[in-house]
């Protein structure tokens, strides 16, 4: 991405501290404003924020992204009452979502009001609304004055930052400014329901479990890959944003899942075929995989461990940070550990590993 003087932008970095808190806060304000984009961490992953009401700073988000035209993005609010300024026709159980979950790691896709550019909604008559549970967004969106437009920050595709140092490796050059403020806490995007159709529709699963949102309003249906595989039902085609890839390395990821002991063998399998054709390989384990390869003797040329499979908040954690180390260690492929439980936070985390891998195992 080149600026009007043909230039690189100059990314800024600020580290954000109590101290100097209300200070970098007002400066990354004050860039939104006049139409730049800024990275900040939220609960679930780094964002690339942008006034989501301005169509020239919205497109600043696609050009720093790479982001495919049509891929509708999500605008965050500071409150559930910002929710009536950019959507319409909101049903009750919305706000009875927003009341249980916001803020947090849930994005309500609502329709939408015209003030809402066609750039930001992807040309849909629908937007999510997410109110982040972290106190730079919530802060970068009151000082701003407007909602922002705000997907992961990164190139569009790849594994999405937990990390300032991922949006750094990612963005400089593209972006105006960094907030550095530390790791993130989930590690993966937000749950994203659908509103707009009855039942409602979770369109990617996160944090938030479709088991927590029928405690709420009932019925919830899941719609993403792992619900539709063999079952015969299609995405709707409103789903737009769900027909572009996410969280691929450059390295071919291999995800081998199903039962404990199984899994384990096959990979042992194929980490000993892949070594004997001569190739470089990389092991994303869990520390319960990884503790049966040391048993058998088995090692790899490099090892990422996501943590027990008793303990998906950690697993979801790690992730992207495993798939960006194991990317830039110059490998020929990355085996995945797909053995974590697939309820709760370990559905998310098989959704993202089902989407990084270009070949997937069921054992």
């Amino acid at each position: 991405m080149q600026a009007e003087n043909g230039n690189k932008i100059k990314t800024r970095l600020f580290r954000v501290s109590e101290e100097n808190f209300d200070a970098v806060l007002d400066e990354a304000a004050e860039i939104i404003r006049r139409g730049g984009t800024v990275a900040f961490p939220t609960e679930t992953v780094y964002g690339l924020g942008a006034n989501g009401l301005d169509p020239a700073a919205v497109r600043k988000i696609f050009e720093a992204k790479e982001r495919p035209p049509g891929n509708p993005l999500s605008l965050l609010v500071h409150s559930g009452d910002d929710a009536g300024k950019v959507a319409k026709n909101i049903p009750e159980k919305a706000f009875r979502l927003m009341d249980a979950f916001w803020p947090g790691p849930l994005t309500i896709v609502l329709e939408k009001k015209e003030i809402v550019p066609e750039i930001t909604s992807g040309n849909l008559p629908s937007i999510g609304l997410r109110m982040p549970d972290h106190r730079i967004p919530l802060e970068l969106v009151k000082r701003a004055g407007t909602p922002l437009a705000a997907p992961s920050a990164n190139l569009s595709g790849k594994p999405s930052p937990s990390l300032a140092a991922h949006v750094l490796a990612d963005l400089t050059g593209r972006i105006d400014a960094v907030i550095d403020g530390g790791g993130t806490v989930i590690g993966l995007e937000s749950t994203v329901v659908d509103m707009t159709v009855e039942p409602p529709v979770v369109l990617r699963p996160g944090a938030v479990s479709i088991a927590e949102l029928e405690r709420v309003i009932g019925r919830v249906r899941p719609s993403y890959d792992e619900a539709v595989a063999g079952t015969g039902e299609t995405v709707p085609e409103k789903q737009a944003g769900q027909k572009f890839s996410h969280y691929t390395p450059d390295t071919q990821v291999v995800l081998v899942e199903g039962d404990r002991k199984r899994v384990s063998e096959k990979i042992g399998t194929l980490l000993e075929n892949s070594r004997h054709e001569g190739k470089k390989v990389g092991l994303l384990l869990s520390n319960e995989t990884a503790g049966f390869f040391a048993s058998e003797g088995l090692s790899a040329d490099e090892y990422f461990l996501l943590g027990s499979r008793e303990e998906p908040e950690e697993a979801a954690r790690r992730l992207f940070e495993g798939l960006r180390a194991l990317d830039a260690k110059s490998l020929d492929v990355i085996l995945a550990d797909g053995s974590f439980s697939p309820s709760g936070l370990g559905a998310a985390l098989l959704n993202r590993l089902r989407e990084a891998a270009s070949v997937r195992y069921a054992v």
